[in-house]
C-alpha cells in the first residue's frame, strides 16, 4: 500500500482544496491529511473561521481523505512521515522547496494550485462586499 501525506489548514472549505485532495490520493492509496490546530495556527499569526473539530470532520467526510492528523509543529513531519510509513509527501507547488529536506525519508511532491480559486481570495472577496 502507497501511502501519502498533505498538510494544511484547510478553512472555508472550497473546490481548490478538494482537487488537491483528490490529486494527493492518485499519487497512492491511502491519504493521510495533517490538519492545522488552532493553537498552531495562532502561533503564525492565523485564525481560522471553523475551528479544528469543525475542519476536521469535513474533511473526514472527503472520500478521498482517510485519516486526519492534527498538525501541532512545523517539525513534526519527519516524525509523521516515520510513524504513518508515508512514501509520499505531497503539497502545493506555493511551498516548493521548502520541503526538499524530507526527499531522504519520501518521495516529496509539489502540485499546482489551482489558480482561480484560494481561501485568502475568498475572504477578501467577502470582506469587500461588506
Amino acid at each position: 500500500m502507497r501511502r501519502v501525506i498533505t498538510y494544511g489548514t484547510f478553512d472555508l472549505l472550497h473546490y481548490g482544496h478538494i482537487r488537491l485532495l483528490q490529486r494527493c490520493k492518485a499519487h497512492g492509496d491511502y491519504l493521510v491529511v495533517a490538519l492545522s490546530t488552532d493553537e498552531f495556527n495562532a502561533g503564525k499569526g492565523k485564525k481560522s473561521y471553523f475551528s479544528y473539530e469543525d475542519r476536521k470532520n469535513m474533511l473526514e467526510a472527503i472520500r478521498y481523505v482517510d485519516l486526519v492528523i492534527p498538525e501541532e509543529t512545523w517539525e513534526q513531519k519527519r516524525d509523521d512521515i516515520e510513524r504513518f510509513h508515508i512514501d509520499k509527501f505531497v503539497m502545493g507547488d506555493d511551498w516548493a522547496g521548502k520541503f526538499d529536506d524530507l526527499q531522504d525519508a519520501c518521495e516529496v511532491i509539489y502540485l499546482p494550485r489551482t489558480p482561480e480559486i484560494s481561501t485568502t481570495q475568498i475572504k477578501n472577496d467577502l470582506s469587500a462586499r461588506s
